[in-house]
């Protein structure tokens, strides 16, 4: 009685996974945790053993050829896989406290790890797989025989179980695509170093997000200014017209407001990462016209309680005294709000008011030299409002709710110009217990650093399927045409080599600009491929195909990962370029006997 390798093929599966988690480091933590993983996982791996026993035993009863019945395990690996990565994504979802358990994000890395290990025991078990299919014919056991069994007689022959006519033991076809399938494994296999090179490249994005943030706070943060406004307290009345003891509030925002001012910015050095800092230097002027709510007699105004305020994110930038001239007299500005109607931190002075003031115009004026880090934001709290802003920065950012009316950007840096009016802001001059969103109609300036190394790092690691599967089967083409065959050693150390390109370009690309830093990891990377490929084939003519084949690939993935809106429909007519030229090479070979190439 013959009994099926399934059992077999599941254990050797359980002990690729462990062996791959512990190499991993997923759940390495203490000593208890690694073998309860590994004691858990073979029980809930149980029912895959049965699967593989179904699948021998459906497999068996089908007359097709015994590779083909081999082929049939290896997709049923490959849906086994597909449903157990399911709740193993769902698992890793729920800890991580991610909402969608089917993001290809977590599925994909799932699928491929069980796959992996999967089509390696089916892989390492081939010869028991078709033995249990065909035991009439002569496969060789490599780990029951000696040297000189090894080598079959020269007159041997296997007898297919259907036909009557002998054929060889192996097929040339047969050693090709067992060949093809092993190169598409290890190129599944290799994208998993890539998630830990993206992980990698989050990690150095929070330390230098950490580094920007320590060097901010001890600068000054992002600023928002907001105001000038005034501030004034109203009792209130009851039915009868009697006063209360209670208060309302009101805050009269300017008739007419004017900034005009100019950034410097300062780069400082904090390890190996750079910081953008700036100095700013702001006038503002413009006029109060008090026009009181017909709600509120001017006799129950508060007025030796008047205060004209500012609004400012960060004291630490407020590099000197903000002294506001108002209708002719000065008045210093001190931490400290009366409201929170508008901002929850800022300035503010008591001022001197006056019934008589209420329905003309007050006229003011004062100079804010301020510093911040990475933004520099205003709050258009005017009924008509005009912000022109400039600096020698040439890479500014505007954000926020609105865009400048007017620019102009250069190598010498910008000049913005920004202008509102009653018409387009939804309130008034005069907000009475009413709470406003500032952030909301906050609009200004990001100082943003030319380029963004981790953001293009992390773009090119996504096209590492596209470098990795493209290069593989280029060696893969290469030596059927050439009949010199690549071991899978040789193509496991080719993937790394692609693999370490990331590498570089994220450590290069912490010191120099990032274009130069994919061009040094690029040329690093095929130079090395390209001599070793002389190595190999022993052909200069061929180590130059490589070269030229891999230069043109990585040129279009940097021009991807240059492009924004037409990334897409560049990326897709590349792909059918290269899918073409694939499909073009490759027509002189004889798939099912690779020795024998097609005459044209």
């Amino acid at each position: 009685m013959k009994y099926s390798p399934s059992f077999r093929i599941w254990f050797n599966t359980w002990i690729a996974f462990c062996a791959l988690l512990i190499m991993l480091g997923v759940f390495v933590r203490t000593d208890f945790v690694i073998p309860f993983i590994c004691g858990l996982s073979l029980i809930l791996s149980a029912p895959s053993g049965v699967a593989y026993m179904i699948a021998f035993w459906l497999l068996n009863r089908i007359r097709i050829h015994p590779i083909q019945k081999f082929y049939g395990i290896v997709a049923a690996t490959g849906g086994i896989a597909a449903l157990y990565a399911i709740p193993l994504a769902a698992v890793f979802a729920w800890n991580n406290m991610i909402g969608n358990i089917l993001n290809l994000e977590i599925y994909f890395p799932a699928f491929l790890m069980l796959f992996v290990c999967g089509l390696a025991s089916v892989l390492w078990n081939r010869e028991r797989i078709l033995s249990y299919f065909s035991p009439e014919m002569n496969f060789i056991d490599p780990s029951t025989t000696t040297e000189t069994n090894r080598s079959p007689h020269k007159n041997q022959t296997n007898m297919d179980p259907f036909t009557s006519s002998p054929e060889p033991t192996e097929k040339p076809g047969n050693k090709t695509m067992i060949k093809g399938m092993i190169t598409g494994g290890l190129i599944l296999l290799l994208l998993i170093p890539t998630i830990f090179i993206t992980n990698l490249i989050q990690e150095r994005q929070l330390r230098q997000a950490e580094v920007v943030k320590d060097v901010s706070s001890k600068w000054a943060t992002a600023q928002t200014i907001t105001g000038p406004y005034i501030f004034i307290r109203y009792k209130t009345r009851d039915k009868d017209g009697k006063e209360t003891a209670g208060t309302k509030e009101l805050v009269f925002l300017p008739d007419n407001l004017e900034v005009s001012g100019n950034i410097v910015p300062e780069q400082r050095l904090r390890s190996i990462y750079k910081v953008l800092l700036y100095k700013s230097q702001l006038n503002s002027k413009g006029n109060f016209i008090l026009q009181l709510p017909k709600e509120v007699d001017p006799a129950s105004l508060v007025l030796n309680e008047a205060k004209i305020c500012v609004g400012i994110t960060d004291f630490k930038g407020i590099e000197k005294k903000i002294e506001i001239r108002l209708n002719d007299s000065n008045y210093i500005l001190s931490p400290g709000l009366p409201t929170d109607f508008v901002d929850e931190t800022g300035l503010s002075a008591s001022i001197d008011l006056k019934p008589e003031n209420f329905g003309k115009s007050l006229s003011f004026s004062f100079p804010l030299q301020i510093k911040g880090s990475e933004q520099l934001h205003f709050v258009p709290l005017s009924g008509n409002s005009q912000f022109t802003i400039s600096s020698v920065w040439a890479n500014p950012s505007f954000d926020g709710n609105s865009i400048p009316s007017e620019r102009n950007v250069g190598n010498n840096g910008f000049q913005a110009k920004w202008e509102f009016n009653k018409a387009n802001l939804p309130f008034g001059t005069v907000l009475e217990n009413k709470q406003l969103n500032k952030q909301a109609h906050a609009f200004g300036i990001s100082m943003i650093q030319p380029a963004d190394q981790y953001a293009k790092t992390t773009r090119s690691v996504k096209y590492a399927i596209l470098i990795i599967g493209l290069t593989l089967s280029l060696f893969f083409i290469t030596e059927l045409m050439q009949k010199k065959p690549v071991h899978p050693v040789q193509y496991v150390l080719i993937g790394l080599a692609l693999v370490i390109f990331y590498t570089l370009l994220l450590s290069i690309s912490e010191f120099v600009l990032f274009d130069l830093a994919y061009l040094i990891a690029a040329v690093a990377t095929i130079l090395l491929i390209t001599l070793y490929a002389k190595g190999h084939f022993k052909s200069w003519k061929t180590a130059g195909i490589f070269a030229s084949l891999m230069s043109g690939l990585y040129g279009f993935i940097f021009v991807l990962i240059s492009l924004e809106d037409t990334a897409l429909l560049v990326g897709s007519i590349g792909l059918f370029i290269v899918l073409a030229l694939v499909m073009y090479v490759s027509r002189k070979i004889n798939w099912y006997q690779p020795e024998t190439m097609a005459v044209q």
